[in-house]
């Protein structure tokens, strides 16, 4: 298969840049490019074709109910709580338009390694990343408290031995997304004799 927009594929992967979710605001994707999306995550190297990763989609009232679940699972789980966490964590899930949870699932129909499963859910974030990006949004992946409960995770259908890879926040920003500092070239690569 060969593409004949090299270099406008070239340019988004050297170039997309997380926008901050909190800095997003309407419009998300449409129902069409929410679609678009998703179709693109499930496009990742997946040995067995096991398909382990699942993407949880919340909009509008839906990140309301889901930041309750998060607060409810907050004062549950930690002895510590603050004001200022849990008022953090109920607005978490409506920092943008949509907010995806994506989810890592292990399938032990084929004895395919965990290690290649947790990757190809990682893999789906990307993709997931990429085609918003390409379709004009501000995109930003975040785990953070709500990622690693116990509660958020039940309330998810995520399995013990599973996990909350990523909480995708997409929408729009007229905020200029400045360039970060990237690793530099030569401290990351090896060239093998």
């Amino acid at each position: 298969m060969t593409f004949n927009n090299t270099t406008s594929t070239i340019d988004l992967l050297l170039t997309r840049r997380s926008g901050k979710a909190k800095l997003m605001t309407e419009p998300g994707p449409s129902d069409e490019q929410l679609r678009t999306i998703l179709e693109a995550g499930m496009r990742v190297p997946d040995h067995g074709k096991l398909a382990p990763f699942r993407f949880h989609v919340f909009q509008g009232e839906a990140q309301e109910k889901f930041g309750e679940v998060i607060m409810d699972c907050y004062e549950k789980e930690e002895q510590q709580k603050t004001d200022a966490a849990l008022n953090k964590l109920i607005n978490f899930p409506q920092q943008a338009p949509v907010m995806i949870a994506v989810t890592s699932v292990l399938n032990n129909a084929r004895p395919i390694p965990e290690i290649e499963q947790r990757l190809s859910a990682g893999a789906a974030c990307q993709n997931i990343m990429l085609a918003a990006t390409a379709l004009g949004f501000n995109v930003n992946w975040l785990t953070g408290w709500s990622a690693f409960s116990k509660g958020v995770k039940k309330a998810l259908n995520v399995g013990e031995h599973d996990h909350i890879a990523a909480f995708i926040f997409i929408g729009s920003s007229d905020q200029d997304l400045t360039e970060r500092p990237r690793p530099n070239f030569d401290d990351i690569v090896t060239y093998w004799d």
